[in-house]
C-alpha cells in the first residue's frame, strides 16, 4: 500500500507510522495548519504586544503613575486588554497579561503589575 504526503503528494518510504516524506513538508503542513485564518487574530495579538511592550517599559517598577498622553504617544491603544479586575470599591483595572493599569484624576493613570502564576 502506497501512502502520500499530505503536503507534497509524494510517496513515503519509511517507517510504517510516518506521515510525511520530510521534515520540510511536515513544518510545512504544520504552519499552515497553524497559521491565523485571518488577519483579525494576527492584528488582535500584534497590538497587544505593543500594548504590553508600552506598560512594561513605562511601568519599570511594581507601581508607576503615567500620564494619559504619554501613553497615547507611544502609541497605546486602550480598547485593547487580555482582562481587567474590579475592586470591592469598583475601581477597574485593565490588565494586558501581568501589566494592569486603573485610571485616576485628571488623566493620569497608575500602571501596576501583578504576579502571575502559571
Amino acid at each position: 500500500m502506497d501512502r502520500a504526503c499530505p503536503e507534497c503528494g509524494n510517496k513515503i518510504i519509511g517507517r510504517a507510522d510516518k506521515k510525511f516524506c520530510s521534515d520540510g513538508c511536515r513544518n510545512s503542513y504544520n504552519n499552515n495548519l497553524n497559521k491565523d485564518q485571518s488577519n483579525l487574530v494576527r492584528n488582535v495579538n500584534n497590538r497587544l504586544r505593543k500594548n504590553y511592550r508600552i506598560l512594561q517599559k513605562a511601568n519599570g517598577k511594581e507601581k508607576t503613575k503615567i500620564k494619559k498622553d504619554t501613553l497615547l504617544k507611544h502609541g497605546f491603544n486602550f480598547k485593547f486588554f487580555t482582562g481587567q479586575y474590579v475592586t470591592k470599591t469598583g475601581s477597574v483595572y485593565y490588565y494586558v497579561y501581568d501589566q494592569g493599569y486603573l485610571e485616576l484624576e485628571n488623566e493620569w493613570y497608575l500602571l501596576v503589575k501583578v504576579d502571575l502564576q502559571v
